[in-house]
């Protein structure tokens, strides 16, 4: 029985690494005695001249008639206006070119122009035409932060821009300008962890605090401060975290487990680490992935308890990623006694568990008065292969059970539980990538477990619920099985 689309399906049916595909790609241009040309001198144009205008550039506007405020900023030599039409002898060692005549016609012969010289230009108003675009902008020189929609939703970008505005001091800037005067002698400080740290406490507290109270100088005695603090430490001894990523949202991950991600310099994850989560770490941090699949090519667990060991030894701070809660099914005392034995010290940080969001999804608890007062948190195989259970307690009317890594062992489920006794209607839930805007559902019996498991297909994560199903299901049940349904999240 399949469960309805939810959401909007049109964008949920994209795949992860779809959902990832960026048209434009940001990149700042360094603008200093670079030619920038512009054609047009009207209010289109004098927007993107007040942009442009904050940088170093050699703006040449091309106007047979200019309004006061570019005859203004022309007398102040701050552009130079060319009252006359574009020509493509103009073009030598141009970087960019905006079309900004707001003439469809007249644009489309500048950027006619800009393509036979081989330089790139935009069309204002005009993404589908135009060789970039420009993001919306919050300026705290030096530090600048561009906002683009790719041309999908310029209100939310304004939103965001005046978010931004609102919530990032003005004193910015001035903190980065003095950090950049300072960044030659900090760079005496080891790479690494002691250097990040010294501009982790620059920038987060101290900096802040003694620009508002004292101002530029103060800036500077606190600057050798924490450098002379810097110095006397000593290399740090590596650890390891071993945290759980949640399902996949990364909404769900905890604010502990978000600042760890962040803040590592290796990452050693397991394959269903949700791309949206590892996306959290610093660029600069080292990604491993040591995927573990049944019956399939897999790191062994030595490996990975040596990898650990190998990067804590050399004074990385390591978090050890796993999908869902470390605690739960994720093999966690063999990597304690590997990292006991190595003399590495290390901390557990909890994540959500699968079981937990796909009851959330579901819009059902796991356990409920009158129908199950024990929950069973299970999985279908382990070390030795499929894993024997409580097969008649499990088979009793009302029981409930998230039963993880399932799908494979679902022939051996469904015929155990028949075996014992339970009800062959008894409701199973499959559902994949819990959480995720891909999520699926699949809500069948016990009787027709293997056959809708089979039926469905999966690539991601599934877990299969026992006695459960969806709050909705009886408006939402259609009676075909054999394919997951895409669900996204409730």
């Amino acid at each position: 029985m399949l469960i309805g689309h939810i959401g909007i399906n049109s964008i949920w049916s994209l795949g992860e690494s779809e959902l990832k595909v960026m048209r434009h790609f940001p990149l700042f241009l360094d603008l200093r005695g670079k030619r920038v040309l512009v054609t047009g001198a009207d209010e289109c144009a004098v927007a993107k001249l007040r942009l442009i205008l904050k940088t170093e550039a050699e703006i040449t506007v091309f106007a047979e008639e200019a309004g006061e405020k570019v005859e203004s900023w022309a007398r102040a030599g701050l552009l130079r206006l060319e009252k006359r039409k574009l020509q493509a002898s103009d073009l030598q060692d141009a970087l960019i070119i905006y079309a900004a005549e707001d003439d469809p016609d007249a644009d489309a012969i500048t950027a006619g122009l800009a393509k036979s010289a081989g330089i790139l230009f935009n069309i204002v108003d005009n993404l589908e035409d135009s060789d970039f675009i420009t993001p919306a902008i919050v300026d705290r020189d030096p530090v600048t932060i561009a906002i683009g929609t790719e041309g999908t939703a310029p209100v939310l970008a304004r939103k965001i821009k005046a978010e931004i505005e609102e919530s990032l001091p003005n004193e910015v800037g001035l903190l980065a300008r003095l950090a950049d005067c300072f960044r030659p002698k900090a760079a005496r400080l080891p790479e690494g962890r002691i250097r990040r740290k010294f501009w982790s406490r620059f920038f987060y507290d101290a900096g802040p605090r003694a620009l508002r109270s004292g101002g530029s100088h103060a800036v500077e005695g606190v600057l050798n401060g924490l450098f002379d603090e810097a110095v006397q430490e000593e290399a740090e001894t590596g650890r390891v975290y071993l945290v759980g990523a949640g399902p996949g949202d990364p909404d769900l991950l905890t604010r502990k487990a978000l600042k760890l991600i962040h803040d590592a310099d290796v990452v050693i994850h397991d394959r269903l680490v949700s791309p949206q989560i590892l996306e959290l770490a610093r660029r600069e941090a080292q990604l491993i992935q040591t995927g573990k699949q049944g019956f399939a090519a897999s790191w062994k667990q030595e490996d990975i308890n040596s990898l650990m060991i190998e990067h804590a030894r050399q004074g990385a701070h390591i978090v050890r990623l796993k999908s869902g809660d470390p605690v739960v099914f994720a093999r966690l005392d063999e990597e304690m006694d590997a990292l006991d034995e190595a003399g590495i010290p290390f901390e557990i940080v909890p994540g959500i568990t699968t079981a937990s969001a796909a009851a959330a999804s579901l819009n059902v608890s796991l356990t409920k008065r009158r129908r199950n007062s024990s929950l069973q948190i299970m999985t279908a195989q382990d070390v030795k292969g499929f894993a024997e259970q409580d097969w008649r307690g499990l088979a009793r009317e009302g029981s409930v059970a998230a039963i993880y890594m399932g799908l494979k062992a679902s022939h051996l489920l469904s015929g155990r539980l028949l075996m014992h006794g339970i009800n062959p209607d008894t409701t199973v839930t499959i559902m994949e990538d819990v959480s995720r805007p891909t999520q699926k559902t699949i809500c069948t019996t016990i009787a027709e477990l293997p056959k809708a498991a089979t039926d469905a297909g999966h690539d991601g994560p599934v877990i299969i619920m026992l006695g459960l199903e969806p709050r909705e299901a009886a408006a939402q049940l259609s009676g075909n099985t054999g394919k997951f349904a895409e669900a996204g999240a409730n």
